[in-house]
């Protein structure tokens, strides 16, 4: 994939066929700030997902408000052509992520992806025919998470992240992992399962994470687990914690004296408690505070704090 430094929607598009690179290639400035997905669904317009707004490339590079008219239409050939470069030209090798539903992509964008599984007995083993590519576009936003750090900085307690897909959880937490590390100076092991975080390329991190140990690539409760035993941290953050494998992982680091900083999928307190799993990772005594963040319209905004289930701030 070709690199663009400084424009991480350029960046993304670098995976797209060529005729979709080449028709947005003259937008790379206006959508490098606010775009947020680029969507490609086999025989439909391809489309720019903006914060509250979709526009769509038109057949001549422009852009309309409109799914209709002249379109630039993602042929099947788009589709293979954008799903080979996001695989390095390795489907094989990515197998594990694609039946997972998405393949994380150097810059720490992910590429989700829809077709038609391929099952045994109850489990996905592969997907094929891939009818829809999904790009979400990845934000290194240093400072994002200045206030949420100052609001639980002296907190002995751990912090669960939650909110709606796409409002912001990730960016916040790979923020406040470069916080922890530096302004702090605390013992960071940090969990990057699907290299989102800390994008490591070649063992190096793209992304600014500070002073953080990174465990690039680990299942997630086998890290946490490895991390006690061989960097002695004092807090150890990871995303979308919500596994039978976690809750045990979770217990062992409560049990070892080590904070968690973790998100998770929900918008409300009553809806992290309502998800049996989540209930009994809860259940641990991990979690002191919970920072609900609000839409994908407002990413990264605050929209309730609860400390010990008691509303403190907005």
């Amino acid at each position: 994939m070709t690199e663009y430094i400084g424009n991480r929607f350029a960046q993304a598009a670098g995976c797209l066929s060529p005729p979709m690179f080449s028709a947005l290639s003259g937008h790379f400035t206006r959508f490098e700030h606010v775009a947020q997905e680029i969507r490609l669904r086999a025989g439909r317009p391809a489309a720019i997902v903006c914060r509250g707004k979709t526009v769509f490339l038109t057949q001549s590079g422009g852009l309309t408000d409109l799914p209709n008219g002249d379109l630039l239409i993602a042929r099947r050939e788009d589709i293979e052509a954008t799903f080979q470069r996001i695989c390095d030209y390795s489907v094989y090798a990515r197998k594990r992520e694609i039946v997972n539903g998405f393949v994380t992509l150097r810059g720490g964008h992910r590429a989700g992806i829809c077709g038609t599984a391929v099952a045994d007995s109850s489990d996905i083993v592969n997907v094929r025919d891939i009818t829809s590519i999904n790009l979400r576009i990845a934000r290194e936003q240093i400072g994002c998470a200045n206030g949420i750090f100052q609001k639980i900085r002296y907190d002995s307690g751990g912090v669960l992240l939650c909110g709606a897909p796409c409002s912001g959880k990730t960016t916040v937490l790979r923020d406040l992992a470069r916080l922890f590390s530096t302004a702090d100076g605390a013992c960071v092991s940090l969990i990057d399962e699907r290299g989102e975080l800390a994008a490591v390329t070649s063992g190096v991190p793209q992304n600014n994470v500070g002073m953080c140990d990174v465990f690039d690539g680990y299942p997630k409760a086998q890290a946490m687990e490895q991390a006690l035993r061989s960097m002695s941290p004092n807090i150890i953050i990871c995303d979308e914690i919500g596994s039978e494998q976690d809750v045990r992982a979770v217990r062992q680091c409560v049990n070892s004296g080590v904070s968690i900083i973790a998100t998770a999928h929900a918008r409300s307190k009553a809806e992290l408690c309502s998800r049996p799993v989540l209930k009994r990772i809860l259940s641990t005594g991990a979690f002191s505070t919970y920072i609900f963040l609000r839409d994908r319209e407002h990413a990264g905004e605050v929209s309730e704090v609860l400390k010990e289930g008691v509303k403190i701030a907005a």
